[in-house]
């Protein structure tokens, strides 16, 4: 644990699934965020069917943040063919939508990738057999590559990994055992594991899931999917000091 005067309070979230009819609004609680917390991460299915009215009005909620905010995007936000609109329109609320590019917030590291599905440990799909088997693991290998080249382009003493797939098994518990392949990819956690400077690795998707698990390596593993960590704590977001 850093010294508390070098802490960084790092809230984090997932699975807002906005709508476009949706009368709820996240102004007052990204207010609450901004008043306890230095950075916040959304951890992907930011929007319900990816739609640019729903990006829209995330993107107006989000005027009420007033810390900077870094972030992935869900599968739900594919779901229209679009997600490069949607993180445009996050962007320009000033979302750093982390894949691509790394970024670095007061002294600590911020990486990310979607992820993908695939499978844990042992029950992990190989690319072996017909060619759509081998194009689907290789979609879970390419988010990983992706992970793992953002965490080797930061050279801060704490890295913090910003997921929506899970990267283990343990934060999907809770879920239906049959649908635990389609929740993660262990393939994110070797790309964790691979450099001494993760701290933290946070993610969502898995509704039903787990708050709290480890990699190989012992990288505490958060799920922050909404509906899991307002169960645990009374609210909709996690709060981790890096």
């Amino acid at each position: 644990m850093n010294d508390m005067s070098d802490t960084l309070r790092l809230a984090a979230i997932g699975d807002l699934h906005v709508t476009e009819q949706d009368g709820a609004s996240y102004r007052d609680l990204f207010r609450e965020i901004s008043d306890n917390a230095d950075v916040l991460a959304l951890c992907g299915d930011l929007t319900n069917f990816g739609k640019t009215a729903e990006a829209e009005r995330l993107a107006a909620d989000l005027s009420a943040c007033s810390i900077p905010v870094v972030g992935v995007l869900g599968n739900h936000d594919y779901e229209c063919g679009q997600p490069e609109e949607v993180a445009n329109i996050l962007h320009h609320a000033g979302v750093t939508i982390l894949g691509e590019q790394a970024v670095v917030v007061k002294d600590v590291g911020f990486a990310g990738v979607k992820g993908f599905v695939g499978g844990f440990g042992r029950g992990e799909l190989g690319a072996f057999g017909e060619a759509a088997i081998k194009t689907f693991v290789d979609e879970s290998l390419n988010e990983a590559r992706k992970l793992e080249n953002g965490l080797r382009s930061l050279r801060t003493e704490r890295t913090v990994a910003v997921l929506h797939y899970s990267p283990i098994a343990e934060t999907v518990e809770g879920e239906p055992p049959e649908i635990f392949p389609f929740l993660g990819s262990s393939r994110l956690a070797d790309a964790v594991d691979r450099f001494e400077n993760v701290k933290a690795v946070v993610h969502g998707h898995a509704h039903r899931g787990t708050y709290e698990g480890k990699t190989m390596r012992g990288v505490p593993v958060f799920n922050c999917a909404q509906f899991v960590v307002s169960a645990k704590f009374g609210r909709p977001y996690a709060l981790l000091d890096v």
